[in-house]
């Protein structure tokens, strides 16, 4: 985080969802990275292994919901664990633990009903008038309306129509469920009140980390606004910005960036889906600037931009040892302006004139080879989120043979719409990948039961174009042996990100984890290996061998 000019001020900075970085200037995938859900503890483990102690649950859901942790303070019970006696200061602060009454008994397996409420009282809810009538649960009481919340926001659903099942232990594995699907109703409430969540942070002494040779730094700055001859040379945010740039950039990380307000501004367009400028998702090796993919339809594509070009220069301006960022907004301009590319490919080098446009990306497209619907997806953005679970249900009325899950070129996108794709396939609760930061492991699960049939052959393309989101879906479904892979081996990204935004609107993008198949893999620099690899023609071999495998 970079320094505030003021140590005992407040900063305020935007904080974003969490970020998958695929390796391109644009179209990021947001992450939503909970807390860890299933805490080991062995003090508090439940005598069941299917279900979640008391204890477990209480420090699993405020870790979820990242609540500030209530450090100082007493609480009237006895016998918490010191694992567990900050979350449970906590809790109790919220008067979440009423539901137990004087004992805790924090090994005990919590059931439904008291999950539910001490979610409800952790968040603040309020209460609504209970609707739904269930025998096992009295009418208009704090339990009754916790429980219509529940059921209102799709957190748990009831055993059957007439009976919630209030008093049944509560298991591990809809335990996962519940606090992912509570913390993602949070997120979409705190989004619906304002496009970027605020956060005041109160920047303590303590918490400071001094940049080494700071005090030269604020010297040099002195010296130039006091002694410097040319006074007019002098540009306050052009300093700050460089001096923030080579602050990062001495990571030599090409996925932690520091983002000035305007490409932070194209980055969050890029984000839902629209791109102006030539139409490719790119990454920098070294400092060369290198096309992942040519967007369908974009004017890359229309210019005969692959997959592997090397852009070395803009306008005859070399792009050779400018920042990411610098490079690509030499690339980049407004709809209507052309550019002339140099290219370099398998080492002979050429002149591509582009004409810049407004490029919106198509995220699904399906269409029928004889029996079998191929669904392919360009990215994982808002409109996959969005629809294709409803598209998927029409494709799945329609009885095909099997089904082709394209993910060529596919840089990526929003997590929860790669969580959206694998979980038409795959049981609900399935887990999509695991996050891996400062030695604990996180789990990405699905939420939704499958629209497809398990025993409807499933064949998914990939190749070298495919990175993150992608990488993601593929790994999973073939961890799970739902899907035969059939291509080319994957980008291979596979590094997390966390995205802030600063009150001036420039942003840093910072690598904070890694992400692992469910099974373990290891993916950052390695990639997916299909289990056909077919390299592309001009046939389009791996369709073909696709198509092969299903009939």
């Amino acid at each position: 985080m970079l320094r505030p000019r003021t140590i005992n001020d407040s900063t305020v900075y935007s904080r974003f969802s969490r970020y998958m970085a695929r390796p391109l200037a644009a179209l990021l995938i947001v992450l939503s990275l909970p807390s860890p859900l299933l805490a080991a503890d062995a003090t508090v483990a439940s005598a069941d292994a299917g279900t979640i102690s008391r204890g477990s649950f209480i420090k699993d859901a405020v870790d979820t919901l990242s609540l500030t942790i209530t450090e100082k303070g007493t609480v009237p019970y006895t016998g918490v664990p010191a694992s567990l006696l900050p979350a449970v200061r906590t809790a109790h602060a919220r008067s979440a633990l009423s539901v137990f009454g004087k004992d805790l008994k924090l090994t005990e397996p919590i059931t439904r009903s008291q999950a539910v409420q001490v979610l409800v009282k952790l968040l603040s809810l309020p209460e609504p008038k209970t609707t739904q009538e269930f025998s096992d649960i009295r009418r208009n009481t704090v339990e009754a309306r916790a429980i219509q919340i529940a059921i209102d926001r799709q957190w748990l659903k009831p055993l059957r129509a007439t009976v919630f099942g209030a008093k049944r232990p509560l298991t591990l594995r809809e335990s996962r469920l519940l606090l992912s699907r509570v913390k993602r109703s949070a997120s979409m409430e705190e989004e619906s009140d304002s496009k970027v969540e605020v956060i005041r942070v109160k920047i303590a002494p303590r918490t400071q980390r001094e940049l080494p040779n700071g005090e030269i730094l604020q010297t040099i700055w002195n010296l130039l606004n006091d002694e410097y001859l040319y006074k007019d040379k002098i540009k306050a945010d052009e300093a700050s910005f460089r001096a923030a740039e080579g602050l990062v950039q001495s990571l030599g990380d090409p996925y932690t960036t520091f983002m000035r307000p305007a490409s932070a501004r194209n980055f969050q367009t890029q984000i839902q889906g629209e791109v102006t400028g030539i139409g490719a998702q790119v990454e920098q090796k070294g400092t060369v600037l290198i096309i992942v993919s040519p967007l369908p339809s974009s004017p890359a594509e229309k210019a005969g931009l692959k997959p592997g070009d090397e852009i070395i220069a803009a306008d005859d301006k070399s792009l050779a040892g400018l920042s990411f960022e610098d490079a690509v907004s030499r690339v980049r301009g407004p709809k209507g302006t052309s550019v002339k590319l140099r290219i370099r490919r398998e080492g002979a080098e050429f002149d591509v004139e582009v004409l810049r446009d407004l490029v919106r990306v198509p995220e699904i497209i399906i269409k029928f080879q004889g029996n079998v619907a191929v669904v392919k997806i360009v990215q994982f953005g808002q409109t996959t989120d969005r629809d294709l679970r409803g598209l998927m249900e029409e494709v799945a009325k329609q009885k095909p043979s099997g089904i082709i899950l394209d993910l060529r070129n596919n840089p990526g996108g929003l997590l929860h719409a790669a969580d959206v794709v694998a979980s038409n396939f795959l049981p609900e609760g399935s887990t999509v990948a695991k996050i891996v930061a400062k030695g604990e492991t996180r789990e990405e699960v699905t939420t939704g039961a499958p629209t497809i049939d398990p025993s409807m052959p499933l064949v998914v393309l990939v190749n070298r174009g495919s990175a993150s989101a992608s990488e993601i879906v593929a790994g999973a479904l073939q961890d799970a042996k739902r899907a035969v892979l059939v291509g080319q081996k994957s980008f291979g990204k596979g590094t997390v990100q966390q995205v802030l935004q600063f009150n001036d609107g420039s942003t840093l993008k910072m690598t904070v984890a890694e992400w692992l198949t469910p099974a373990g893999r290891k993916i950052d620099g390695v990639g997916v290996m299909p289990d056909h690899l077919v390299e592309e023609g001009e046939r389009d071999e791996p369709m073909l061998k696709a198509l092969e495998l299903l009939r």
